[in-house]
């Protein structure tokens, strides 16, 4: 869902990494002028955040933006894509890839100006790996000896959720701290993927305020480490963030303060762009891609870009009514994603004929068998399934511009299925992912995948793995959380991605959800901006501006 971008020196994971397409812009041949940058400000669109801002306990990316802007990780995500590399790491090392010793560098600070410490990383591991805690990431410290022992999951019974058994520990056995600025991680088994995942925002370090004040007040007052600091949140209107001048690592900002204005509507930020009162959008409305009109608008100020992405309608399979395996799949293969590519998207996405996005490391294409195209067969699968009685209704957050292809993606199904199906808007997409995050969804819904780091791990764990952090609609196979937890700990990352594969095979067969489109990106900014970058999962990379 969420990576960010900073720099240092290099990790070696002895792998090669997919290059990721990413945008960059300059609006004048010398890149803009650096010095008149320097007080400057801009103001960018975002979404409401979900919940308070807790690296452990944000997985959508409206929260997870600004998490990445405003914390720094033990490594990064370049912007082209390439290798991680080490950011408040000074070194991370293992001979075996089940014992890690990690070093931090010495000149680090949280943005209360107290030191980063290895303390800061182990307390909030151990703090979000905890269950009474409720982080929604927790189960992303899964590889971590101990992890068991601090995270019991809610025993889903025939009566619904029971309450989860206490925890035997409050702190993972794999965890220690050996100076100020060393600490060790002990895995359950060797797993040659995870420094990889260390520059995902859950992996964050914590200041000491935050187990004080404690999460909640934390969350809406955060306190990163990163080269751009939080200033004040109005719920719905705007966030205010300003530069950490303290900030030592090299991605230091070139301009001073960022306005995160909070739009109900992409279309009307669009609109404001065009005006000159917003100075960057991530994603222009699917209404100005029609006849490039965006490109028209927007002349040498868009940028288009491919971002590792995918589109998704997803299963809540805690419904009797979606927990047959033929129906999904009959579902799936009634869409004619190639129609919603050209028609709806005018060929700015890719239908997705694969469940991990082939942009993704250790990512095969073309396995997903049930996303083909085959009216035939999907309406015998669905005579096999016994059909679906009453309304099937296809949800989808409404402030931005997902109303077009949530309603074609309805209209095929109750025209090549005969299912009485529409697509519904919910109007904010905080108000959506609470609905997912409670489980309370009555019908199908949009979703999608942002990769959090770059591995094929990470479109299969979270996600349909029993437990994952982002499995929103409870699907589970003992297989699959086998293969997968062979492939965690495979000894090489190609003996890995092979076992990914296996477990992919039979997600294919069970269809929890449904891909439907490979995510491209359309962004534009203002006049004021005359150099920018992307990261490589379309973000715009503060630290790049100048104006």
């Amino acid at each position: 869902m969420r990576v960010s971008k900073r720099a240092s020196s290099a990790v070696a994971l002895g792998a090669a990494f997919a290059l990721v397409a990413s945008g960059c812009s300059s609006s004048d041949g010398d890149g803009g002028d650096a010095g008149a940058s320097s007080d400057g400000a801009i103001t960018i669109d975002g979404t409401q955040p979900e919940v308070g801002l807790v690296p452990s306990n944000t997985t959508e990316t409206g929260g997870g933006a600004i998490i990445d802007w405003i914390w720094t990780g033990l490594v990064e995500y370049p912007n082209d894509g390439s290798a991680p590399r080490n950011a408040v790491a000074e070194s991370i090392e293992t001979t075996d890839s089940k014992v890690y010793t990690i070093k931090i560098k010495k000149d680090t600070k949280f943005h209360d100006g107290t030191v980063v410490k290895a303390k800061n990383f182990v307390d909030a591991w151990n703090w979000g790996a905890y269950s009474p805690n409720g982080a929604q990431n927790g189960s992303f410290f899964g590889d971590i000896q101990g992890f068991a022992d601090v995270h019991t999951e809610d025993p889903d019974g025939a009566d619904g959720p029971q309450k989860a058994p206490e925890p035997k520990a409050k702190e993972m056995s794999g965890l220690k701290v050996v100076d100020d600025f060393t600490f060790e991680v002990t895995l359950a088994a060797p797993t040659a993927v995870f420094p990889t995942k260390l520059g995902y925002s859950t992996f964050m370090p914590l200041p000491d305020a935050f187990f004080t004040q404690g999460a909640e007040a934390f969350g809406k007052k955060p306190i990163g480490n990163g080269p751009i600091k939080f200033v004040s949140w109005e719920d719905d209107v705007q966030i205010k963030l300003t530069r950490f001048d303290d900030y030592s690592l090299n991605d230091k900002m070139k301009i001073k303060d960022v306005n995160i204005k909070l739009y109900q509507d992409d279309t009307a930020a669009y609109n404001d762009l065009l005006a000159g009162n917003l100075d960057f959008q991530q994603q222009v409305p699917v209404s100005a891609i029609a006849g490039d009109k965006w490109k028209t608008d927007l002349a040498d100020r868009a940028i288009a870009s491919t971002t590792p992405s995918t589109g998704i309608i997803a299963f809540p399979i805690y419904d009797k009514r979606f927990q047959n395996p033929k129906l999904r799949r009959a579902i799936s293969m009634s869409i004619n994603r190639q129609e919603i590519s050209d028609k709806i998207f005018f060929g700015s996405r890719k239908p997705a004929d694969s469940w991990a996005n082939p942009l993704t490391p250790g990512a095969k294409a073309g396995n997903c068998t049930a996303c083909q195209f085959n009216v035939e067969e999907a309406k015998k699968l669905y005579a096999e399934s016994g059909g679906f009685s009453g309304e099937l209704v296809m949800y989808y957050n409404a402030d931005a511009s997902h109303k077009e292809w949530m309603e074609a993606v309805a209209q095929q199904v109750k025209t090549n299925l005969g299912i009485n199906a529409r697509a519904e808007g919910v109007p904010t997409f905080a108000v959506f992912r609470q609905n997912i995050n409670a489980g309370k969804m009555t019908g199908m819904y949009r979703a999608g995948w942002q990769q959090d780091y770059p591995d094929v791990e990470n479109w299969v764990g979270p996600l349909y793995v029993t437990g994952g952090s982002s499995n929103d609609g409870k699907y589970s196979n003992p297989q699959v959380d086998a293969l997968a937890k062979e492939a965690a700990s495979a000894p090489s990352l190609e003996a890995s991605h092979a076992k990914y594969a296996e477990a992919v095979a039979l997600i294919d067969q069970d269809v929890p959800s449904i891909p439907v489109y490979f995510g491209g990106q359309q962004s534009g900014h203002s006049e004021k901006i005359k150099k920018l970058e992307l990261s490589n999962v379309g973000e715009l990379d503060l630290t790049s501006v100048e104006l």
